[in-house]
């Protein structure tokens, strides 16, 4: 298969290159090329913005009678992209860039101004140096002068390096740990005091208030005693029964109480009113009945008298 591109070409023997007419074209004719923009613009007419790097078809013509050193200068037109108006620029190939015509205004050239300014301002020193030697020796002292401050700056901070190199980072934040734990440790203990004399000043405040209240307080009532109650007797446990003697059997037991005698309980007659009789149990006491063995014993003995009689 053969190639697509032929590098080598057929010139026949009788090739005569004299014999080619030549074409006469303007000098000022213009190419159709495509570019980026050099730099950041900005349009005049409609003040849209045109960023570095984005692409135009620009027409492309030689500047005449504009020369650098034998090197042509060429000037470029492009279309805003907005209101397509004209925009111009040329090459510079002193300063290696790219010089705006109109159409539009450069933007971020500070850098390339301050270059020029101090471009300008050494050419105007070599100038009057030239002329000039007293400048030349005042140029000098300024120089020197201007060089030992700045050697003695440099000096201060290679001094001050040299101090931060010796501090212990770590022992700082030690330090500073450390502070920090006491001041919260104080913080707490201050805390604490504090609850502590509220909780003391708290519990002061209620014992007055008791002791003024009890003072205040009016006494209790008596509270009357508790009257017997009548089936008492038949909840307490059976008691076991003692051994009765002979002798008890026939004379009865001494000085034993029934232990229903303090249930009965005398009623006040009318005559009660006036005053009790003489001879008569004095009121709110219990009558004490005699005993079985006692009536027995009585009664054995009277008759025995009578019997004696």
């Amino acid at each position: 298969m053969s190639e697509r591109k032929v590098l080598n070409k057929y010139y026949p023997p009788d090739f005569d290159p004299s014999k080619i007419p030549k074409l006469k074209l303007p000098k000022d004719r213009q190419y159709v090329v495509r570019l980026m923009a050099p730099f950041n613009m900005r349009c005049k007419t409609c003040g849209e913005y045109i960023y570095k790097g984005k692409k135009f078809n620009a027409r492309k013509e030689t500047v005449q009678n504009e020369v650098y050193l034998g090197l042509p200068i060429f000037r470029f037109y492009i279309k805003c992209t907005r209101c397509l108006a004209e925009i111009t620029f040329k090459t510079d190939p002193e300063n290696t860039d790219y010089t705006m015509e109109h159409g539009a205004t450069r933007n971020f050239q500070a850098e390339k101004l301050l270059e020029e300014e101090e471009k300008r301002v050494q050419k105007e020193r070599e100038d009057e140096e030239l002329n000039n030697p007293m400048k030349v020796l005042e140029n000098r002292t300024k120089d020197s002068k201007l060089e030992m401050e700045v050697l003695e700056n440099l000096q201060e901070l290679k001094d001050l390096n040299q101090r931060q190199a010796h501090v212990d980072f770590e022992a700082m934040l030690r330090q500073h740990r450390l502070s920090e734990e006491e001041r919260r440790r104080q913080e707490q203990e201050e805390d604490e005091q504090e609850t502590a004399a509220l909780l003391e000043e708290s519990r002061k405040r209620r014992l007055l208030e008791d002791s003024d209240s009890e003072d205040e307080a009016a006494p209790a009532p008596l509270q009357p005693a508790p009257r017997p109650n009548p089936t008492a007797i038949l909840d307490e446990a059976p008691k076991p029964k003692r051994k009765v003697e002979v002798w008890e059997q026939s004379i009865g037991s001494l000085g034993s109480r029934p232990p229903l005698s303090g249930l009965v309980v005398v009623k006040k007659a009318k005559a009660d009113l006036d005053g009790p009789p003489q001879g008569a149990p004095a009121p709110g006491k219990v009558t004490e009945f005699p005993e079985p063995g006692t009536v027995s014993i009585m009664a054995s003995r009277w008759r025995q008298c009578s019997q004696c009689t």
